[in-house]
């Protein structure tokens, strides 16, 4: 079974100290674990316009697309079968909106922060996010 999802790194560049807006959900096990926005496309949806929605819904940040920061493949297992996830991230320049989770139809965050961007590695959860928060921390000079 295959499975794609869009999200990314979302950057408030408004103040000097630069930061990303990250969303907290319990795992299967009910432990909290700290992530990147992400969700499916829906409809006839590109996963830029995806990434921007779901991180709309899931942070109440809105914003627009600088530049794609590449995707992320792993394996899972759910109900017994074996499904393969893509997630493609992008980063984006936070335009406006309020941080909240009240907006996210599926109530999968549990909790969302601005994190400073020098601390958002240590922050996140999994390791393959962490990769892309370092690849966006590199490509956000040229976007400024």
């Amino acid at each position: 079974m295959e499975e794609v999802s869009a999200g990314g790194v979302v950057v408030d560049t408004s103040d000097a100290e630069l930061r990303v807006a990250i969303i907290a959900r319990l795992n299967r096990g009910g432990r909290l674990e700290w992530c990147l926005p992400k969700g499916h496309p829906e409809g006839k949806e590109s996963n830029e316009e995806a990434a921007v929605r779901e991180i709309a819904e899931e942070t109440g940040i809105e914003g627009k697309i600088l530049a794609p920061l590449g995707a992320i493949d792993y394996w899972f297992t759910v109900s017994g079968h074996r499904v393969h996830k893509t997630v493609h991230h992008y980063l984006l320049q936070a335009t406006g909106g309020e941080l909240t989770i009240e907006n996210d139809p599926d109530k999968e965050a549990v909790d969302v922060a601005w994190v400073p961007i020098h601390e958002l590695a240590r922050k996140l959860s999994f390791p393959n996010e962490r990769r892309i928060a370092d690849l966006a921390k590199e490509v956000l000079p040229e976007h400024r």
